[in-house]
């Protein structure tokens, strides 16, 4: 709600807003003072009990010397037993109040710990070195969960330098293709080849090293502009900075900063959404891998500058493979090679004229954007 309260706010929801934290907030208090009562309860408890002991000892002690039965030496022992018995019990008290917050923690910290380990990767000595850029999809399955499998029986050959899209409706799984190409996650059946080597026979710092990625999601990170677009990036010059930046609109965003690409962005630093979404196109501009992910990549900037962006796209994805999500399909068809995704499995495919001319579902796809837009 906190993050959310310009949305709170427009919706008129500060009244239900209210009412949801003083309901969270009345359950945690109850909760908290259950908890600390019968905490702070337990070492005045334990102390009644050793007093009461001691009492106990001193009083019947005192009947018994009257009487004769015991001398006044066994009392002072008797009373020394029972310090020495209820001072271990006042300890474990103490310590009873921790271990009830250490337990509660605990079990995160293991089910934390029981998750299932990533593969050791360091018997694998095969790389890739000078890669072409041939991907192949052979027969992959996989589901996040595992009685339900989302990608059934995806196969695909893309040629190296080929710009492909990748279409669908909402939840047709465009973007777990993309993270399964990442090993971001393991298939559970098939196999993915990049220049007819397994992904599964490379390391995943290996694979990821072939690829420069733009999700829908844009990560500005704390630090410098300079650090933002260059990243991991080592020995990028200032030169090679202006050139991506005019490339993709950011030029004169750069020279009105007050220091330049030295410029900390934080929250002072005011950033749109669509400049956001440049900065992460420039940083996989930088990186130059010889493969490129684009998830939606324009899905924040303005017509004129989507514009700039794809023109300076067909630059410099020239030569290399490219992988296109889109949900404007006006975006690609000028694509190579289109995959269109329905329920995980591949229904059409071919480039934006063929499709069309199927008359099939990116047809209909397409149409109907352009029927919603009139």
């Amino acid at each position: 709600m906190y993050a959310g309260h310009q949305v709170v706010r427009a919706y008129n929801g500060e009244a239900q807003a209210e009412n949801e934290f003083d309901k969270i907030n009345r359950e945690l208090y109850d909760s908290a003072w259950k908890s600390q009562f019968f905490s702070g309860l337990m070492m005045p408890l334990m102390g009644f009990v050793g007093n009461f002991g001691y009492v106990a000892v001193c009083v019947l002690g005192a009947v018994l010397a009257a009487n004769g039965s015991i001398t006044f030496g066994v009392i002072v022992s008797f009373m020394i037993y029972i310090r020495l018995f209820t001072q271990p019990l006042s300890q474990l008290a103490q310590v009873f109040t921790s271990l009830q917050s250490t337990l509660a923690a605990s079990e995160r910290v293991f089910d934390f710990l029981g998750e299932e380990e990533m593969e050791d990767e360091s018997t694998k000595l095969c790389r890739l070195k000078s890669v072409q850029g041939d991907v192949e999809f052979r027969n992959v399955r996989f589901g996040y969960d595992a009685n339900k499998t989302i990608i059934h029986d995806f196969s695909a050959k893309v040629t190296a330098g080929q710009t492909v899209a990748i279409v669908g409706p909402t939840g047709a799984g465009k973007t777990t293709i993309v993270n399964l190409l990442m090993r971001f996650y393991e298939t559970d059946g098939g196999e993915i080849l990049i220049d007819n080597v397994p992904i599964r026979n490379l390391t995943r710092e290996n694979v990821r090293d072939q690829f420069c990625m733009v999700l829908q999601d844009t990560w500005i990170f704390e630090g410098t502009l300079r650090e933002n677009i260059v990243y991991s990036k080592k020995g990028v010059t200032d030169a090679q900075l202006d050139e991506v930046c005019r490339a993709v609109g950011l030029a004169h965003y750069v020279k009105s900063l007050p220091q330049g690409y030295d410029t900390v962005l934080d929250e002072q630093t005011s950033l749109s959404s669509g400049q956001r979404q440049l900065v992460t196109i420039a940083r996989a501009m930088i990186e130059s891998a010889p493969l490129l992910i684009l998830d939606e990549a324009t899905s924040s900037v303005d017509t004129k500058t989507e514009l700039l962006v794809q023109k300076a796209m067909a630059q410099l994805t020239e030569g290399k493979t490219s992988f296109v999500i889109a949900h404007r399909l006006s975006t690609i068809k000028h694509a190579d090679l289109i995959l269109v995704l329905k329920d995980g499995d591949i229904i059409e495919s071919g480039n934006h004229q063929q499709l069309l001319a199927q008359n099939g579902f990116y047809a209909e796809l397409y149409n109907s954007q352009f029927e919603q837009v009139s």
